[in-house]
């Protein structure tokens, strides 16, 4: 799926695109989702998908936080839960901070617009979420963000 179609863009104060993850939205902080912020959502667009992953991780890819049918509003606040939980790689539904075991690993906020509301599960996974969106995807953007242990 494209990095930024549409207009779509995902921002946050809390980090620059490319920039360093503040602790706090991490395992050595609160660990709390940091805040969102989203620009040219598309006229369009019924509902908004977001998923957090980490491609760096040793076994594959780790889902952090998985959300659907997520209002198509301006912004999601810091340690909020919007719309509904998907199952991520902690098996849970909620936001799970970066926690790499060694090194620097990237974080990858997407933010999907989808032109319908999703009817999939709560706790479903990531795989069946992108199932889902096929042939509704509107627009996407994403916001790349570094994590390394200060331990």
């Amino acid at each position: 799926m494209p990095g930024n179609s549409n207009g779509l863009k995902i921002r946050s104060v809390a980090f620059s695109d490319g920039g360093h993850i503040p602790a706090k939205y991490t395992c050595e902080g609160e660990n709390v989702s940091p805040p969102l912020e989203f620009t040219g959502i598309p006229e369009n667009t019924k509902s908004l998908a977001l998923i957090v992953e980490d491609p760096d991780a040793p076994r594959g890819v780790y889902d952090h936080w998985v959300v659907w049918n997520i209002p198509p509003t301006q912004q999601i606040a810091e340690n909020s839960q919007p719309g509904i939980g998907g199952k991520n790689s902690f098996g849970n539904t909620n936001y799970g901070g970066p926690c790499p075991p060694s090194g620097s690993h990237r974080y990858f906020f997407k933010i999907y617009a989808l032109d319908i509301e999703l009817d999939i599960q709560a706790g479903s996974g990531k795989k069946t979420l992108q199932d889902a969106m096929k042939n509704h995807l509107v627009a996407s953007a994403e916001l790349m963000g570094l994590y390394q242990k200060n331990k």
